[in-house]
């Protein structure tokens, strides 16, 4: 069988065509990413598990969880705060672990407080959405100041970690009795 000469027209539409395939896989990328920080696909919003969480129960313990809800929500931000600071800014300096990722008391100072958290959770989060939605930011570069992560990395990092504690939140407040969803 004769091998077919390529003509470079031939040529620019391939290359064309791998370009425009390139193009979509990385919106796509970009898009199920999205999907996965903002949750909801496969289990309820991190904001589900915020909204209605009554003020006398967040810093309860419920018996054979570690945890209380202020707990987990204050843990949350800090852990995404640190992640999106390392993404984007190189002089960012991360907390001591474990003790600087979580808050000091079982509950949170004030309700002014919570509602604090609550918003930077929020805000931070539509940060690093906003990061990784960007056609500018390469989500496969290594970070320059990190040790080999990259923003795909970190993102899936933050999604699996908000996912862990949305659980964990779900939980206590059903330990609590105080899920509405069931």
């Amino acid at each position: 069988m004769k091998k077919k000469k390529s003509t470079p027209r031939a040529k620019a539409k391939t290359a064309s065509s791998k370009k425009r395939a390139t193009g979509s896989s990385d919106a796509a990328l970009r898009q199920h990413l999205v999907d996965l920080l903002k949750g909801g696909s496969a289990h309820v919003h991190f904001m589900d598990a915020l909204d209605d969480f009554p003020p006398n129960k967040r810093g309860t313990f419920a018996q054979g969880l570690p945890h209380t809800g202020w707990q987990l929500l204050e843990h949350s931000r800090i852990a995404q705060w640190d992640i999106l600071e390392f993404s984007r800014n190189p002089k960012h300096v991360s907390p001591g672990f474990p003790e600087g990722y979580w808050p000091k008391t079982p509950n949170a100072p004030s309700e002014a407080e919570w509602e604090k958290s609550v918003q930077a959770f929020q805000g931070e989060l539509h940060e690093m959405i906003e990061l990784v939605r960007s056609p500018r930011t390469d989500l496969f570069t290594k970070i320059p100041h990190g040790d080999g992560q990259t923003i795909l990395r970190e993102a899936l990092v933050l999604a699996d970690h908000n996912a862990y504690h949305l659980g964990q939140l779900v939980d206590l407040r059903r330990a609590l009795g105080e899920w509405p969803h069931d």
